[in-house]
């Protein structure tokens, strides 16, 4: 069982008024099989831990630890950490001009087996997860999220996720934009890839509706950069209910 761990996590970001830091010491331990919702007002943190995990230049580990079943995580580079089986799906992907669909998903593939898959294997399966996500083959000879839709690059998010196969997937706030159809069809996504078992799921999200469709294991809680609550699918519920101004609240009478 692969074991993604974060201790004590500290993370700076550099501001016109100096570094300012955004994660003051999070705990979070999840394990392949499990799926972690995590939860909080804008600005609490969430991505930042997303990004600081995948590697993101911008974000400086300022204290702490992550590791990936024992092996130091902060000391990998980003392509590395794909390699050792770190997926992060973005809030917003991004565009990449002049690079196909196809071109794009073989290409990562390759580098993170060390080999390219076979072509007529290859089409077959990138078929079939397109199809599964309701995406128009054609999409495969677009340019990476040139033109897409807000749903249609969640989808696509969602189609790496599916043919990298990583052994632990952080989503981004993946629900975020989409209609109830899309939504669905992304949940379903994310949903088949936990079922084959020995995989972990990080899904950062405001909302409790996504988790209508993928139930966590775990809840947490973030505000003010750390993980003030933790629990199970019932505390997503009470979120819906009672919202986060307690959370505030609580901190600004502390």
């Amino acid at each position: 069982m692969a074991t993604l761990e974060i201790r004590d996590l500290h993370v700076s970001v550099d501001t016109e008024d100096g570094a300012k830091e955004i994660l003051r010491g999070v705990d979070l331990t999840v394990k392949s099989g499990e799926t972690h919702a995590i939860m909080g007002p804008n600005g609490s943190g969430k991505s930042t831990l997303a990004y600081s995990i995948a590697g993101h230049p911008k974000y400086a580990v300022t204290g702490g630890s992550v590791h990936l079943d024992r092996v130091d995580v902060l000391e990998m580079s980003v392509d590395e950490r794909a390699r050792a089986g770190l997926f992060l799906a973005m809030q917003y992907p991004v565009e990449v001009p002049g690079v196909s669909v196809s071109n794009f998903l073989r290409t990562a593939k390759t580098a993170i087996d060390g080999e390219a898959p076979k072509l007529r294997t290859w089409v077959k399966q990138v078929n079939e997860v397109m199809d599964n996500l309701s995406m128009d083959r054609d999409f495969a000879s677009r340019n990476v999220n040139e033109g897409f839709s807000g749903g249609e690059k969640k989808r696509h998010e969602i189609a790496q996720l599916e043919l990298l196969n990583p052994t632990f997937a952080i989503l981004d706030e993946t629900d975020s934009g989409l209609d109830i159809d899309a939504l669905r069809v992304v949940a379903d996504g994310v949903n088949r890839f936990s079922a084959q078992g020995g995989r972990g799921v990080l899904l950062i999200t405001h909302y409790t509706r996504i988790l209508r469709y993928i139930q966590p294991d775990f809840v947490h809680v973030f505000v003010n950069g750390r993980v003030a609550e933790q629990g199970g699918a019932e505390l997503a519920e009470r979120l819906e209910a009672e919202g986060y101004d307690r959370y505030s609240k609580a901190g600004a009478a502390s």
